[in-house]
This record gives C-alpha cells, sequence and structure tokens, in this order.
C-alpha cells in the first residue's frame, strides 16, 4: 500500500511555468542574450542555482553566479507579485486535502528555491498539508540525479515501494526512476514538451487521482 506522495511544485501543485518563462524572457533580454525554446526546456526542473550555471557555461555573462541569481529572483518576484491570474493546477488542491484526510503523508521535493516554495504555499494556503518541504538548493545536483526525491523517501519514513511521485517534467521524471519510485507523470498544455514517456502512468487531469487508486498503485 502507498503512505506516501511526494509532489514537484512548478507544472504540478501550481501554474508557475507561464510566469517563470516570462520572467526569464525579460532577465535574458536584460543581458543582452537569447535562449531559444529548445534550450530553455532542458532547464525545467532543474534548480535555480543549476541553471545559472548553465547560462553561464552557454554564454558569455559578466555577471557572478550570485549576481544572476539575484537577478534571476528580482525578474521572478516582480512577476509573481503582479500575477492577478495564477492558479494552482485545477484539481490538485482537492486530492491534497483528500490524501491528508486520509493519512497520506505529503512531502514536496522541488527544484525551486525555498524563497518560491514558500510564497506559494503561503499565497495558497498549503503548509497545513505537506510534512516536509525539501528545495532544489540543498543538493549539488539538480534533477534528473536522484538525490532530492532519495532525501524524500528518507524524510517520509516509509520505504520507496510505499511512495508515489508526481512530476511534470522529463528531468523531474528521470530522477524519480533513477531513485526507484513509482512515478506519475502530469501532462499539461503548459508542458513545453516535456517527455513523459518515462512515466509509470500518465495523467492529464488530477481528477484521474484520487485516495483510493492512489492507495493501490
Amino acid at each position: 500500500m502507498r503512505k506516501a506522495v511526494i509532489f514537484d511544485m512548478d507544472g504540478v501543485v501550481v501554474n508557475t511555468e507561464p510566469i517563470g518563462y516570462s520572467a526569464n524572457q525579460k532577465m535574458y533580454k536584460a543581458l543582452g542574450i537569447t535562449v531559444p525554446d529548445e534550450i530553455y526546456s532542458t532547464f525545467i526542473g532543474n534548480s535555480d542555482k543549476n541553471i545559472i550555471q548553465k547560462l553561464k557555461g552557454l554564454y558569455q555573462i559578466e555577471k557572478t553566479h550570485e549576481e544572476l541569481l539575484e537577478e534571476k529572483y528580482r525578474f521572478y518576484f516582480e512577476a509573481f507579485d503582479n500575477a492577478s491570474d495564477l492558479e494552482l493546477i485545477p484539481g490538485v488542491k482537492d486530492l491534497i486535502i483528500e490524501l491528508h484526510a486520509k493519512g497520506i503523508k505529503l512531502l514536496l521535493a522541488s527544484s525551486a528555491s525555498k524563497r518560491k516554495i514558500k510564497a506559494v504555499f503561503t499565497r495558497f494556503g498549503l503548509h497545513p498539508y505537506f510534512d516536509a518541504k525539501i528545495s532544489g538548493e540543498d543538493f549539488e545536483f539538480s534533477k534528473p540525479n536522484p538525490d532530492i526525491f532519495l532525501e524524500a523517501v528518507k524524510q517520509s519514513g516509509f520505504s520507496k515501494d510505499e511512495c508515489i511521485i508526481i512530476e511534470d517534467s522529463t528531468n523531474g521524471i528521470k530522477s524519480a526512476k533513477a531513485a526507484g519510485v513509482y512515478c506519475i507523470g502530469y501532462r499539461s498544455e503548459h508542458s513545453m514538451g516535456q517527455d513523459t514517456s518515462l512515466a509509470d502512468m500518465v495523467i492529464s487531469d488530477f481528477k484521474e487521482l484520487d485516495f483510493e487508486k492512489i492507495k493501490t498503485l
């Protein structure tokens, strides 16, 4: 029986991908660089610090890693704070509330920074439902490296076979499978070409999941 569900955040719990895309495009313009969508799509699921490392490896950027990271946050939170249409992924909060009420342990394992996680959880009242929130900023390597999910399994207190991961990105699904955990791939219109084929199960609507289905997967 499954006893814990580990959620990714961006693109799974909340639809921040359009905000992140717009904010990043503004930052790239300010830096005088062009990042094609085919390169940008490979960043999805990576931590901010690893994205900055990739940018500095691909482009001639004079700013330091720390300066770029602060620029990235500045553009992101300006967009986040002013986004009146920012919403949770349809159906996900109902699933979160049901699983929590039924005694399923919920954990977040997101490549997002702690600042971003706190902002999302505070805005949408998600803090009471999750036992742990794990940020990619605490790990040297981003997804598809499995470290963040291995830590989530450890913090759940259950075995890998008692956990499920819900992911939307190619990197995140590869990370889940590398960790040896059953993975549900969420595919949406905002997925930007992300490959969900490696997932054990693929959904396009959270109404496809409930407590009874999850506990027996």
